[in-house]
């Protein structure tokens, strides 16, 4: 018990000892660093202020052109007037239509009697009578003809279901003379006492008029 006391008193002393030289070591190692002087640039960064300068433009409103003056007016074309031309005049021969027993306009043919047919029949009387126009194409080729036709007068004296029975020149005046006879009206056929439907024939003439 009596020899560990000093033992450890020694200890202490040598630790001691040792860390007192290891200090002073170090303090003497750093004093060359602390004496030099630590040579730092320093860079100073100025923001100027830059003053902007607002370049306003000035837009030049042009003048307005003078309104032109009112040009004189034009100098006057004198043309020379050539003489009227006479144009000869065309003679042509054109065919006169005549009308016969029916007044009406000029392009009327000849017409014929109709008979009614069958038993006891009497005279077919037309009351009214519609001139058939003449065919342009017939009237300047300066031909004349006739149609027949068998129709049926009804019991008002009306005309309908008209055929062509013949024709010269043939089919040259069938169309007018048909549409002609379906406008005429006639007496209708009395049969005790009431008016009855009957077939008919009637000869249309087509004639051109002859300058005397």
């Amino acid at each position: 018990m009596l020899l560990r006391l000093p033992f450890a008193i020694m200890l202490a002393a040598l630790v001691s000892l040792a860390l007192f030289f290891a200090m002073h070591y170090m303090i003497s190692q750093g004093k060359g660093d602390i004496n030099k002087t630590a040579d730092y640039s320093v860079v100073d960064f100025v923001r100027l202020k830059h003053e902007t300068e607002t370049r306003v433009k000035k837009r030049v409103i042009p003048k307005k052109p003078p309104l032109p003056k009112e040009p004189p007016p034009p100098p006057e074309l004198q043309v020379a007037k050539d003489d009227a031309v006479a144009m000869p005049k065309l003679q042509m021969d054109m065919p006169r239509l005549s009308v016969s027993g029916i007044s009406g306009g000029p392009f009327v043919g000849a017409m014929g009697q109709g008979v009614g047919i069958g038993q006891g029949d009497s005279e077919l009387i037309p009351l009214v009578k519609i001139a058939p126009r003449y065919p342009r194409r017939a009237a300047l080729a300066g031909k004349e003809g006739w149609v027949k036709v068998e129709f049926t007068v009804t019991e008002m004296g009306t005309v309908t279901d008209v055929k062509v029975l013949d024709s010269k020149p043939r089919r040259l005046f069938d169309r007018a003379a048909k549409k002609a006879i379906l406008k005429w009206k006639f007496k209708p056929r009395i049969v005790d006492g009431k008016p009855v439907a009957r077939r008919a024939v009637q000869v249309i003439e087509f004639k051109l008029a002859r300058e005397k």
